[in-house]
C-alpha cells in the first residue's frame, strides 16, 4: 500500500481491479466442499475439459469447462478461486454485521455501536443525496485558501492524513537497513490513473481511448461539483498529471529496493526539493521530530521541484480538488457515485454494473474496522484445528525448502549457508493475530458517513505515525484475518496466511492431501519462495537489505532470472499485449519455486508410504490439479490490459502453466514429450530453488 513502507510481497489474487468482496447470483455459486464438487479426492472434475490435453494447455484440461459456462458476474471485473472464497466470506460477514446493526441500544463507543453505525451511514443513500457536497466543505474550502505554492506542503499533508493521494506519499515502516526501528519514507504518487503508460503510451489504442476518457470523466466530477469551466480545468489537471507521470519511475524501476533505499538527513531532503517545505509538510503528517527520512525515487523528487514551480497555483488547486472529489466520491450523492463507477469500475475494469449498495457497505465496514469484524469471523468460522493442519503443512514446506538448496549444483556451499540461516528464521502467521487492534479512540456517528471516512483515515494515519520511536512490533499483521490471501514481509521475514484464506475453494479440509497440498500448497510455498526471489532474496533472515550472495552465484541467480523473464515475455493474454517479464519476475519465481515445494513438502507428508491413485488419478496429477484449481480465474479485457500494466502477478493460466512448463514433476506424471505444446527444452526450463 503506498501509504506504509510494510515491505511486504502480497501475492494470491487473480485480479485486484474490483473491490474487496465478490458479487453472488448463478454464475457466482460457492461450493463448501468436495463432496459437492463430485470427487472423491477433491478435484473439480466438473471444471475439467477433457477434449483438451493435460500436456497441451493444462489449464485449460483442468478449468477449461468452468471457463465455457461461467460467466463473470456483471459487477465484477474478474471472477474465480479466490473471488469464489470472498463470496462465502461477504456472507458471514454480512451476518455479523447484521447482527450489529439490528442492536438499537448499543452501547456508545462500543464495537457492535461502530460496526452498526457505519454500515446504517453508508447505506442511507437518501441522507448522502441529501446532504451533497456539504460534508466535504470545509476540506474544499482549505483547498481554495491557497495562496501560495509555500502552502502546498501543509496543505498535502493535511490531505495525506484523510487518504487523499498528492504528488508526494509519505509511509511509516520498517528501516530496510535496519529492520529493528521505524522510518519515514517519501515516494512517488498522484496520478488518477493506474499507471503512467496511461498517460504517455501514444502507440496504444485503447490507452489513448482511457485518457480521452478519463478527461471527460474529471471534466463531469469538477461539474458536479459546481465549476461553469470544468472543462478547462480537466485539460490543466491532465496535462499536469502527465507531467507528473513524465518524471515518475517506472514499475519495473520501482522494484529495486536497493535503487530505492536512499536515507536522506533532512537538510539533504531539502536540497533535492527547496521549493517544496518539508519540514511544514513532515509536522503536518504527525512526524515533525524526524531527523532522516528514506527517499524512493530522488529523481522525481528534483523533478517535482521543477514542476511546482513551473505549474499556476490555480492549477494546483483544481488538481487537489479533484483528488479530493475523486478520493471521496464513493462516499457522497448518488450523482458522484455513479459517475466514479462509470470510469473507475467500467473503463478502467469493465465492470458492467456497480456493486450493490449493500455490498459496497459490507466492504467498507471490513476496511475501517478490519480487526473488529476479524475477531468475530475466526470465532465464528475459523475452526482451531484448521490452524494447526496449515502450520503442520508449512513445516514440511520449509524442510522441502532446505533440501531444495542442498540440491542447486549452481550454489556454492558459502551462499547455500546463508540461505539455510534465512529459512530457519522464517515465522509462519496462520489464522489470526495473537492480539488484537484497540479502536476505542475512533469515533463512528450514525448518519456522517463522510466525517466516519475521514475519522477513520485519520486514525489509521495516526496508527501508523504513532509508531515512530518505538520497538518494531512484530505481533502486527498486514491484513486482516477475513482476507483472502496471503503474504510474505521480508523485512519481518515472515509468511503470513489468514483465516479466510484457508477455505473452500482455496482449502478443503474434506479434500484428500494431495490436492490441498497443491491448492493450498502452492501458496504456501509460493510465499515462502518469495524470501528467495529476486528482491526477498536481497534481505537476510533478519529482515534487513544485505547482499550475502557471492558474485558467482548472484549472476549464475540473474542468469536463471532472465530466461524466465523471457520465458513470461513471450505470453499474451490478449493480442497485442505480453507480460512483462521484468515486473512479474519476482510472483515468477514464486509460482515456480513454490510448485516444486509442493512436490517435495507431499513427500515428505507421505514419510515413504505409497500414495494412492483416486479418481483414476496418480497422486503426483492430483497436486497439479489442485494447483490449478486453486488458481482458476478469467477477467474481462479492461482488466487484463490494467494488470499486465500494473500488476506484478501473472494472468491465471500462465501462473498455471509457466510455472508447471519449469517443473520436471508435471513431465513425469502426465507424460510430456516433445511436441506437446507444454513442452520445453529441458535447456530453456529453469529451476531456481
Amino acid at each position: 500500500m503506498k501509504r506504509s513502507l510494510c515491505s511486504s510481497v502480497i501475492a494470491g489474487l487473480f485480479v485486484v481491479a474490483a473491490p474487496a468482496f465478490a458479487h453472488g447470483g448463478a454464475a457466482a455459486t460457492t461450493a463448501p466442499s468436495s463432496a459437492v464438487a463430485g470427487s472423491a479426492s477433491g478435484i473439480e472434475i466438473a471444471s475439467m475439459d477433457r477434449e483438451v490435453r493435460p500436456q497441451d494447455d493444462f489449464f485449460r484440461y483442468t478449468q477449461g469447462k468452468w471457463l465455457k459456462d461461467v460467466d463473470i458476474p456483471s459487477d465484477r471485473s474478474s471472477w474465480g478461486a479466490f473471488n469464489i472464497a470472498q463470496e462465502r466470506v461477504e456472507q458471514q460477514i454480512s451476518a455479523i454485521i447484521a447482527d450489529a446493526a439490528a442492536q438499537k441500544n448499543a452501547k456508545a463507543g462500543s464495537e457492535a455501536q461502530k460496526i452498526g453505525d457505519l454500515y446504517t451511514s453508508y447505506v442511507d443513500q437518501a441522507r448522502r443525496d441529501q446532504l451533497g457536497l456539504a460534508p466535504l466543505k470545509a476540506e474544499l474550502a482549505r483547498i481554495q485558501a491557497l495562496k501560495d505554492k509555500r502552502g502546498l506542503a501543509t496543505l498535502m499533508a493535511r490531505l495525506d492524513r484523510i487518504g487523499v493521494d498528492g504528488p508526494v506519499g509519505m509511509g511509516v515502516g520498517q528501516d530496510n537497513r535496519d529492520s529493528t526501528r521505524y522510518v519515514v519514507g517519501i515516494s512517488q504518487s498522484g496520478l488518477g490513473m493506474p499507471d503512467r503508460d496511461y498517460y504517455l503510451n501514444d502507440k496504444d489504442a485503447r490507452l489513448k481511448d482511457i485518457r480521452a476518457r478519463y478527461q471527460a470523466h474529471v471534466e463531469k466530477m469538477l461539474a458536479l461539483s459546481g465549476h461553469q469551466d470544468a472543462g478547462a480545468k480537466a485539460q490543466q489537471i491532465v496535462d499536469l498529471e502527465t507531467e507528473i507521470a513524465r518524471i515518475q519511475w517506472t514499475k519495473v524501476e520501482n522494484r529495486d529496493p536497493v535503487k530505492r533505499y536512499n536515507k536522506k538527513t533532512l537538510a539533504e531532503l531539502r536540497a533535492l526539493a527547496p521549493g517544496f517545505d518539508w519540514d511544514a509538510y513532515l509536522k503536518g503528517a504527525g512526524a515533525g521530530k524526524v531527523t532522516s527520512v528514506i527517499v524512493s525515487q530522488p529523481s522525481y523528487l528534483e523533478g517535482l521541484d521543477k514542476l511546482i514551480a513551473a505549474t499556476p497555483i490555480d492549477t494546483w488547486k483544481s488538481y487537489f480538488e479533484f483528488r479530493m472529489l475523486s478520493s471521496y466520491a464513493p462516499y457522497l450523492s448518488q450523482a458522484f457515485v455513479d459517475e466514479s463507477f462509470a470510469f473507475r469500475g467500467a473503463v478502467l475494469s469493465g465492470q458492467k454494473e456497480n456493486r450493490p449498495l449493500e455490498k459496497r457497505a459490507i466492504a467498507e465496514v471490513n476496511r475501517t474496522l478490519s480487526e473488529v469484524v476479524g475477531k468475530a469471523y475466526v470465532t465464528q468460522h475459523f475452526p482451531p484445528e484448521r490452524k494447526q493442519q496449515v502450520l503442520d503443512m508449512a513445516k514440511n514446506f520449509i524442510t522441502a525448502f532446505g533440501e531444495g538448496i542442498d540440491q542447486l549444483e549452481w550454489m556454492s556451499p558459502e551462499t547455500k549457508k546463508q540461505a539455510h540461516a534465512k529459512l530457519a528464521k522464517i515465522n509462519v502467521k496462520i489464522g489470526y493475530p495473537d492480539k488484537w487492534r484497540d479502536y476505542s479512540k475512533l469515533k463512528i456517528v450514525r448518519g456522517d458517513l463522510v466525517g466516519n471516512v475521514i475519522r477513520a483515515r485519520e486514525f489509521s494515519h495516526d496508527y501508523m505515525v504513532n509508531r515512530l520511536g518505538k520497538p518494531v512490533d512484530r505481533s502486527v499483521w498486514g491484513m486482516s484475518p477475513q482476507t483472502v490471501n496471503a503474504y510474505y514481509s521480508p523485512t519481518l521475514n515472515e509468511v503470513v496466511f489468514p483465516a479466510a484464506r484457508l477455505q473452500y475453494p482455496l482449502y478443503d479440509a474434506n479434500a484428500e492431501p494431495a490436492v490441498n497440498y497443491g491448492s493450498v500448497g502452492i501458496s504456501i510455498g509460493h510465499e515462502i519462495s518469495h524470501a528467495f526471489d529476486d528482491k526477498g532474496s536481497q534481505y537476510d533472515g533478519d529482515g534487513n537489505l544485505r547482499n550475502w550472495w557471492t558474485e558467482e552465484d548472484a549472476k549464475q541467480f540473474a542468469a536463471r532470472g532472465k530466461v524466465l523473464v523471457d520465458q513470461y515475455a513471450g505470453y499474451s493474454p490478449l493480442p497485442g499485449y505480453h507480460l512483462n517479464g521484468e515486473l512479474t519476475l519476482g510472483e515468477n519465481i514464486a509460482d515456480n519455486a513454490g510448485a516444486i515445494m509442493a512436490s517435495r513438502a507431499y513427500k515428505i507428508y507421505l514419510k515413504g508410504k505409497p500414495a494412492p491413485v483416486i479418481d483414476g488419478f496418480t497422486a503426483e496429477q492430483r497436486l497439479f490439479m489442485g494447483l490449478s484449481q486453486a488458481r482458476k480465474g478469467k477477467a474481462r479485457d479492461a482488466a487484463l490490459i490494467s494488470q499486465v500494466k500494473t500488476d506484478p502477478h501473472s494472468p491465471s493460466e500462465f501462473r498455471v502453466n509457466g510455472s508447471l512448463r519449469n517443473h520436471p514433476g508435471f513431465y513425469e506424471a502426465f507424460d510430456v514429450k516433445p511436441g506437446d505444446k507444454m513442452y520445453l527444452d529441458p535447456k530453456d526450463r529453469v529451476i531456481f530453488w
